[in-house]
């Protein structure tokens, strides 16, 4: 058992007072500079009305000595950085162009994200990259320079060519349709493949498409720009790619002569995703990898001699099988696959190739943590190379290869930059100055771990006030994470303990079956079983926690999110042991989730009409006894506002008296989607979480947040 905490503690942190915890800045991001001497990262910071959260990019000293410095500055926020050789800085940006001719494409044109430059010797960034609709991301040319970038696009699929006549007349069509839209007011989407949605957007009305852009555009000026402002002139790479390219990832080789691109193509009621090559010169495109009965690919990234090129490979599920996740090489032949750790029993979640191209750096969830893990190419040998209670995320190569930069996290630290020597093990990153001071914790984080009945240890984080003691146990609040198949092991902002513990509470993170981080094995006790081992697993950890003397087991309640609001559904209808359970973005009739959410085909392939007859937590509606708390987004395409809506009519059904009142609450969200991403809109859903525990956990009476009414 570990117990850590934050030095020094005050008597007030940002978490007992929810306007100060929204108004926390968030790092994300990072990349490294071509000569190593500087990092990019992005800091989401509270906009002035307190409504949104505005992103810049700062720069962080790579060898730790000088403070980090900001580097944009705009209402409209910077995002998507990426060095060009020279050392200047591409990103994208929202903010207005100011040499653009007003009222070209209609008001939408104001809104869309353009590629911006930012010199390598500092002075005023400049926009080098239009399209009519917004530079959804881009990658470079690590050699080369030369620029890919993916935008979305009304109008018909046409032949693939290089005709700069063809790709102006397809620009000014596109823009054309985007203005009598804007105009007429106009949002429908007529739509003739599956599926329709993502996330929390519809999909069908435009497509994402690849343009490249040659570097050396950026020395000369092009036909639309002032004389001392050249841009990159986009050409059409995919005009055919109808939804191919729908949540595509990509990468573009150092000498800017390939792309490659995940590949989506349509199957009855579902996708297949396999891996194109695309000539830049030619536009002629070959699909590698298509193996959709056996795998699919994503995350494709070249070697730094872009002779090798790796992918993150995901072996179909079953209704009985999780499947596999691994990486491998892809032959550019062939479309052949090897695995570069066989027998690893890891999922990697993130990864770059090191400096000579011998070997990649992946992150991995693994016992409650996320190391850093350096796999040798050639032998397929996996190295350790941190070795504390953190994970790490966005891990680049200085291209010397001497350092590896990422950003470090756990329940003690938001991510904060680190820089990390590739050639030593088990070692504690050094950390660098960052954009973002840590906030003062208002607890101390321990361990806990339990057998289960099967004999599997089944281990959780534990987060408890600094009075938590004998004499003063505190409440405890299990909370169940989503997923299903992650880990809790990561600072998050949306959940975030620390606001739970400066109230008091005490809060268990276990990872139960299903959980990543300790084995396929682990995974597969729970896969198509949702009600056995994981709520066993739950409730055995539980067990442990309360037996602490600094738990009061007689003050308990239950929280989960998506999988998590599925589990605490479940919970709800198998055991009355808690006081209260809040359900967050929940799935409730399996059967109708499968069929609705926005990649029903995937879901299908586990939740079959055996496994929904047994395991949906609407059957066992009637049996639910302790007091729910029910919140939804309406822009929830993941888990639909159906499940939410079914829930609430079923206990109204269920536990409602002659006059309508029950127990239960339903907070819902009309423009939130899978999360609640407004700062206000989190700041109340926090304000409603802890007064409806107040009640039924605290004995306290119930306040309605002020802006609720």
């Amino acid at each position: 058992m570990t117990t850590q905490s934050a030095e020094p503690l005050s008597p007030a942190t940002p978490f007992h007072d929810l306007d100060a915890f929204i108004a926390l800045p968030r790092v994300g991001g990072l990349e490294v500079s071509p000569d190593g001497t500087k990092l990019v990262t992005s800091v989401a910071a509270l906009s002035p009305d307190r409504t949104r959260y505005v992103t810049a990019l700062w720069q962080v000293d790579a060898a730790g000595h000088a403070p980090a410095r900001r580097l944009t500055r705009s209402s409209r926020g910077e995002s998507n950085a990426a060095f060009l050789p020279d050392g200047s800085l591409l990103f994208t940006s929202a903010r207005p162009d100011t040499e653009a001719e007003p009222g070209g494409d209609g008001d939408e044109a104001d809104e869309r994200a353009l590629l911006w430059l930012l010199p390598a010797d500092g002075g005023e960034a400049r926009v080098v990259g239009t399209r009519s609709g917004a530079v959804e991301g881009f990658a470079v040319a690590r050699d080369s320079g030369d620029v890919v970038l993916s935008s979305s696009v009304f109008g018909r699929s046409g032949p693939s060519g290089d005709d700069d006549e063809d790709d102006t007349a397809a620009a000014d069509a596109d823009a054309a349709t985007r203005k009598a839209r804007t105009e007429a007011k106009v949002t429908a989407v007529l739509h003739d493949t599956y599926p329709v949605r993502h996330w929390d957007h519809d999909l069908g009305a435009t497509r994402p498409r690849l343009f490249v852009g040659a570097a050396t555009d950026l020395d000369r000026p092009s036909a639309s720009a002032a004389d001392d402002d050249p841009r990159l002139a986009l050409r059409d790479l995919t005009p055919d790619a109808a939804s191919a390219l729908v949540e595509g990832s990509y990468d573009l080789s150092p000498d800017g002569q390939t792309v490659a691109t995940t590949w989506t193509l349509g199957e009855r009621g579902g996708t297949r995703t396999g891996l194109a090559l695309i000539d830049t010169a030619t536009g002629e495109r070959r699909v590698v990898v298509d193996r959709s009965d056996l795998e699919e690919v994503a995350a494709p990234g070249f070697s730094p001699d872009g002779r090798d090129l790796a992918v993150l490979v995901a072996t179909r599920t079953t209704a009985t099988d999780p499947g596999d996740r691994y990486l491998a090489l892809v032959d550019q032949l062939s479309g052949n696959l090897r695995s570069i750790s066989p027998g690893w029993d890891r999922w990697p979640t993130g990864w770059a190739w090191s400096a000579d191209g011998h070997a990649v750096f992946a992150t991995a969830d693994d016992d409650g943590r996320g190391p850093v893990f350096r796999i040798d190419v050639a032998t397929g040998s996996v190295t350790r190379l941190t070795d504390d209670n953190a994970a790490y995320t966005e891990v680049c190569v200085s291209r010397d290869g001497g350092h590896l930069y990422a950003l470090r996290t756990s329940y003690l630290s938001p991510p904060h930059p680190v820089r990390i020597d590739p050639a030593a093990r088990d070692q504690t990153p050094v950390a660098l100055p960052g954009p973002a001071p840590l906030p003062e914790l208002p607890g101390t984080l321990t361990e806990v771990e339990t057998e289960a009945a099967d004999g599997m240890r089944v281990r959780a984080w534990l987060a408890l006030p600094v009075e938590a003691d004998e004499q003063h146990p505190a409440p405890l609040l299990l909370w169940i994470h989503g997923g299903p198949t992650t880990s809790w092991n990561a600072w998050s902002w949306r959940w975030s303990p620390w606001l739970m513990v400066a109230q008091g509470y005490g809060v268990l993170l276990p990872d139960p079956a299903l959980s990543t981080g300790y084995g396929r094995g682990f995974v597969r006790r729970g896969w198509g079983r949702w009600g056995d081992a994981p709520f066993t697993d739950l409730m055995a950890i539980t067990n442990e926690a309360e037996a602490r003397a600094d738990i009061d087991q007689t003050r308990t309640a239950a929280m989960g999110g998506s999988f998590g609001g599925y589990m605490a559904n479940w919970v709800a209808g198998h055991t009355d042991r808690f006081d209260a359970i809040v359900t967050h973005a929940s799935l409730w009739a399996l059967d109708q989730f499968a069929r609705t959410t926005d990649h029903a085909d995937f879901w299908l392939r586990e939740l079959t009409p055996q496994m929904v007859a047994e395991y949906s937590p609407h059957h066992y509606v009637e049996s639910i006894v302790t007091p729910m708390l029910v919140i939804h987004g309406d822009k929830d395409y993941r888990v639909p506002i159906g499940e939410g809506l079914r829930l609430w009519r079923d206990l109204a059904e269920q536990s409602g008296s002659d006059d309508g009142t029950m127990p239960h609450r339903f907070l819902y969200f009309p423009e939130e989607n899978h999360w609640v991403l407004g700062p206000q809109h989190a700041k109340i859903w926090y304000q409603t979480v802890l007064a409806f525990l107040g009640v039924h956990v605290l004995g306290q009476t119930w306040q309605t947040p002020e802006l609720l009414g």
